[in-house]
Order: C-alpha cells, then structure tokens, then sequence
C-alpha cells in the first residue's frame, strides 16, 4: 500500500550511471512596450424625478459614445458594463421620501494608439459629470513577447544543463522533459504587470476652452517565463 506522502509527491526519475541525468531552470524576464490601453469611464447624472435622470444620463451617454467613436481604428473595443438609476431619499422628515435620483453606466474602451489616448482621456474628463479611471497598460495574450520569453527560457535552461556537463567533462545527450512551471495554474485574461493608474474627475465644468491633452507615457511590461527541463548526458569520469 502506498504511503500518503509518496502519493503527493511522487518519486523523482533519476538517472543511471550509463545515463546520468541533469535538472534545471530555465529563466527569462523581458520588458517591452505595451500594446494597449484601458480606460474606464463613468457617465453620472441627477435629477428630481426618474425620467429627468434618466434622459439626462441617456444623452450624456450617447455624447461620450459618440466622441470615442470619433478616434476611429485608435479604439479596439467599446463595452457598456453596468447601469443604475437609484433614489436618493431626504434625510429629514418622515415615509419614503425622495429628494432626487442618480444615474451611473460604466464604458470600458480599449486604445492602441497612445497619442489619441491622452487627447480622449482629456476630452472625457473635461465632461460634465464623467469620470475616468486609467490607464492600464497591458499586452495582448497572443503577443510575440510572451513567445520570445518563452523561447529565451528554454535556451537558458539548455545553455545551463550544458555549463553543468562541460563542468563534468561530458556533453549533453538527450532531452528527456520540458515542461513549464505551474502550468496547471489557468493564466489571467491580461497579462498583469504593475501599470502606472491615472484617475480624474469631472464635475460642473465651466471652462469654455479645451483642455491641453495629457502627456501619457505608456509603463514598460515585464514579461517573465519559467521552464523547468530534465536531460541525459554522456557518463562522465569522475
């Protein structure tokens, strides 16, 4: 019967005189420039009644809509995540009473172009009663830096199992594993990396002229890959 322990850890395939083996690591960390951008945006409005909230948060959310749509092929994506038109009851007095009603709908957009980005965020911000929340630099799950880290971590493993056997005074022989670590672990739907935030508001805006565009400088990523890899090599003499 087999103890609990060796069920959770199963032995570990050594290798044999005639056919010694080497375990490694293989390593790599790149930093490249991301290749999109979110932005969250939030369409507020307040009224005294249910309909005046409500046609006003249509029409502003139709306005900010239609300026994203104006960047063309810079936005990627246009979402609407969540909408709510809530009361606001009166402190004082006494029942049910209602002193206005909020509205709120989310917009998730998505840009490629770094430029249109910092004049977007500000024309957005400049809006009554609109909020955005971002940047967030991301790549893409299918970009190229995910498969040159990759490729760059097996080439390290290999070059370190062959340090190892040149140490010995032997070669390599055979690839007997390659496999990733923690590959039963299911990756996020964007690569995370730490990513420089912006947040503003804006609320009753008077100011008859435009805003100057922010100057937004897109935040590195840093792609990290991890291989773990099993060889067999000449017999050396000891």
């Amino acid at each position: 019967m087999t103890a609990p322990s060796e069920e959770l850890h199963p032995a570990v395939p050594y290798g044999t005189p005639d056919a010694p083996r080497i375990a490694v690591r293989g390593e790599a960390r790149l930093e490249v420039d991301p290749e999109i951008a979110r932005i969250g945006i939030t369409v507020a409005a307040r009224g005294k009644d249910r309909r005046a909230a409500l046609d006003d948060l249509t029409r502003r959310n139709t306005g900010v809509l239609d300026l994203i749509k104006t960047y063309g092929d810079a936005v990627e994506r246009l979402e609407t995540g969540a909408f709510s038109i809530s009361p606001e009851l009166k402190e004082k007095g006494r029942g049910e009473r209602i002193h206005a009603y909020h509205g709120r709908v989310h917009i998730t957009a998505v840009l490629t172009d770094f430029t249109a980005l910092g004049e977007l965020t500000t024309r957005l911000a400049d809006l009554d009663l609109t909020r955005v929340d971002g940047p967030w630099w991301a790549l893409r799950p299918d970009s190229p830096a995910h498969r040159e880290a990759r490729q760059q971590a097996v080439r390290e493993a290999v070059q370190r199992a062959r340090e190892y056997a040149e140490a010995l005074g032997t070669s390599l022989a055979a690839l007997v594993e390659l496999a990733d670590i923690g590959a039963e672990n299911a990756p996020p739907p964007y690569p995370q990396a730490p990513g420089s935030r912006m947040r503003s508001m804006a609320y009753d805006a008077t100011e008859e002229s435009a805003a100057a565009p922010l100057d937004l400088e897109p935040q590195r990523q840093r792609v990290h890959a991890q291989v773990n890899a099993r060889f067999t090599m000449a017999p050396p003499r000891l």
